[in-house]
């Protein structure tokens, strides 16, 4: 009766096996695509990151001993190739800084603005855009910097982007909105700073006072008009084009009709 039973579980087997062996066969080899395919996956992963750090060490050492020439070819590869690698953002803020010491600041401002447009939630995109702000101030472009810091959401960097924010104002002469920013600066936390409380104050204390914004407005005005009034002559009265037409120079050059 033993027999029996096996042979029928064999049979059993066998017949399960022949109506769905050819899935499970699939099924392994699907799995092995699987793993193989992620094998590959991560080996392409580690090699890009191979590939990214050593190119990120090229243009860290050419800026190291100020070589920007030798830097730029690296890092544009770096940039083509891998630009949302962390190797590039690091990149960046280091090309941007030997492109300053170089005396080139658009350059800098140009490798640091793909940084400054990414998502503000990324630490090194805030790193990037205060950088900016600070190259668009030497620059004097106040305005690019309200427009890059102006609507920027709460984050660990706040005090330093209101203190730009009103170096910005301040350059623009919209003195409330400098003073409005620089008060926001001084929000700062006391235990961990971020910017230097005592300099802040001395940027507040100089701020015109309102009366004295309008007062130089007023000043402005009479100056803008004084260059608009025609000038006066020796008597007082202001100075009038003569005007000559042709028909009163035509009389004074007639002759006297004779009869």
């Amino acid at each position: 009766m033993e027999d029996l039973s096996e042979k029928e579980q064999l049979d059993a087997v066998r017949a399960w096996w022949a109506e769905n062996g050819s899935y499970v066969m699939g099924g392994i080899a699907v799995g092995i695509i699987v793993i193989f395919g992620w094998n590959r996956w991560q080996t392409g992963i580690a090699d890009a990151e191979i590939a990214a750090s050593t190119l990120f060490e090229d243009v860290m050492e050419a800026a190291a001993r100020n070589l920007s020439d030798n830097a730029e070819a690296p890092a544009e590869s770096l940039f083509r190739e891998f630009p949302d690698s962390p190797y590039a953002a690091q990149a960046r803020l280091a090309m941007a800084r030997l492109y300053m010491d170089s005396g080139r600041d658009q350059d800098a401002a140009d490798v640091l603005l793909p940084l400054a447009e990414l998502p503000p939630d990324n630490a090194l995109s805030l790193v990037g855009r205060l950088r900016l702000t600070q190259i668009l101030l030497y620059q004097e472009k106040p305005q690019g910097v309200v427009d890059l810091v102006k609507d920027l959401p709460e984050t660990a960097f706040s005090a330093r982007f209101n203190e730009a924010l009103g170096d910005a104002y301040f350059m623009l002469e919209q003195y409330s909105e400098a003073e409005t920013a620089y008060l926001a600066a001084m929000n700062d936390n006391p235990l961990a700073p971020t910017v230097d409380r005592t300099l802040l104050q001395l940027k507040i204390n100089d701020l015109p006072a309102p009366d004295q914004d309008s007062a130089a407005a007023a000043i402005d005005a009479v100056i803008d008009a004084a260059e608009e009034t025609p000038a006066a002559d020796a008597d007082g009265e202001p100075e009038v084009a003569e005007e000559t037409s042709e028909d009163s120079v035509v009389e004074e050059n007639a002759e006297p009709e004779t009869e």
